[in-house]
């Protein structure tokens, strides 16, 4: 009995870089460490995990002499290394406790383990809806950015997702910042909400980016969510903190609406930053009807004066303090040549908001403290 099976290098490739970080991982159990093969007569099934994602892809193979399922597992290092060294078609063979490995001229095998140490994967998804996968990549993609990798606030350290029957939310904040992108093109009649980890996000991403789905389903496994497209299961476990109550402080009422270039805005923004020399340094931002004067002083550097015009601005002369890299960090996220933004106070956040046919999208900074930063 042939134990062989054939799979085209590029595709194979692209999934062990998907489940090469989760196995890098390290865990409390050594078998995260391999992926999981199980070979059947027309299809290779990988997985991966790290206890806390979870990435399962398929292979429709053209050739394969297994006539029944065989499962072991092969390093995830060592299988994503030597793969990524080969090219066209790789002929593997299972022979007792090794995995052959032929491709031209190379000729080499790997030890594997027996499939029984591998963890229990998630089973039996519930499926709540589908979307478009670019319409997703493109929602993660303006609140990811803002997610913390290791705020004392564990709660903090993902994305918010939240849907009901009017539409979704997606929320990132950092304890200085806040993002949140809407859109009402896809619902749910029962409300649900999930935190979902940022290294989940990013695998996620990752996956959409280089995926040809046009359409996910995202579904509940467990206590764990679940993407899905036409060869992949990613599950990831939610974080069980509690996400900041926000509402209150994205209420516009009494603020004050203006418009900048958003150009001319970003370069002074990277001008400030330049200044800045690894030091917590306010910049002074000076608001009046048809101008905003831009200031900052770093004594050890040099110091900042610039003037850009405004329009639209019709609240009174205002000076607020912001850290200008927290500013600079969430306007890449918007789309026209156009920044609308509103403030009330010195007290108060100054809130950047842009409408697109499908999405809105809200980025908010607080101020500093005049007596929290050096002029």
């Amino acid at each position: 009995m042939s134990n062989k099976f054939v799979v085209d290098q590029k595709p194979l490739i692209s999934i062990l870089s998907f489940m090469h970080p989760i196995c890098s991982k390290r865990t409390t159990l050594d078998a995260t460490s391999s992926i999981l093969f199980q070979v059947s007569h027309k299809e290779l099934i990988l997985k991966s995990t790290d206890l806390e994602i979870s990435l399962q892809s398929s292979y429709l193979l053209n050739e394969c002499e297994i006539d029944e399922t065989k499962s072991f597992l092969v390093s995830g290092k060592r299988i994503f290394d030597l793969v990524k060294e080969l090219e066209g078609e790789i002929e593997f063979y299972i022979e007792e406790s090794q995995l052959v490995v032929k491709s031209g001229s190379v000729n080499l095998s790997l030890n594997i383990k027996d499939a029984q140490e591998f963890p229990p994967f998630p089973e039996r998804i519930e499926n709540l809806m589908q979307l478009e996968a670019s319409f997703l990549l493109e929602m993660f993609s303006k609140v990811s950015f803002l997610i913390p990798q290791n705020n004392a606030n564990p709660a903090l350290n993902g994305l918010y997702w939240e849907i009901d029957a009017s539409g979704l939310k997606m929320t990132a904040t950092d304890g200085h910042c806040l993002v949140q992108t809407k859109s009402s093109k896809y619902s749910l009649d029962e409300e649900k909400s999930w935190l979902l980890p940022r290294r989940a996000i990013l695998e996620v991403k990752k996956i959409l980016e280089s995926s040809e789905d046009k359409m996910v389903f995202v579904g509940l496994c467990g206590n764990q969510l679940v993407f899905s497209g036409e060869s992949f299961n990613f599950f990831t476990k939610l974080l069980a903190d509690s996400f900041p109550q926000y509402n209150t402080i994205l209420e516009k009422e009494g603020f004050k609406g203006a418009t900048v270039d958003k150009a001319s805005f970003i370069k002074t923004l990277r001008r400030s930053t330049c200044l800045l020399s690894g030091q917590f340094i306010a910049t002074k931002f000076g608001f009046s009807t048809d101008s905003l004067h831009v200031s900052m002083q770093n004594k050890e550097v040099g110091k900042l004066e610039e003037d850009i015009p405004l329009q639209k601005f019709n609240g009174e002369k205002l000076d607020i303090r912001f850290y200008a890299p927290y500013i600079l960090n969430g306007l890449q996220a918007f789309p026209d040549k156009s920044l609308e933004f509103f403030l009330q106070n010195a007290a108060k956040p100054i809130m950047f908001e842009a409408d697109a046919p499908e999405s809105s999208l809200i980025y908010l900074v607080m101020p500093v403290s005049p007596t929290a930063a050096a002029q």
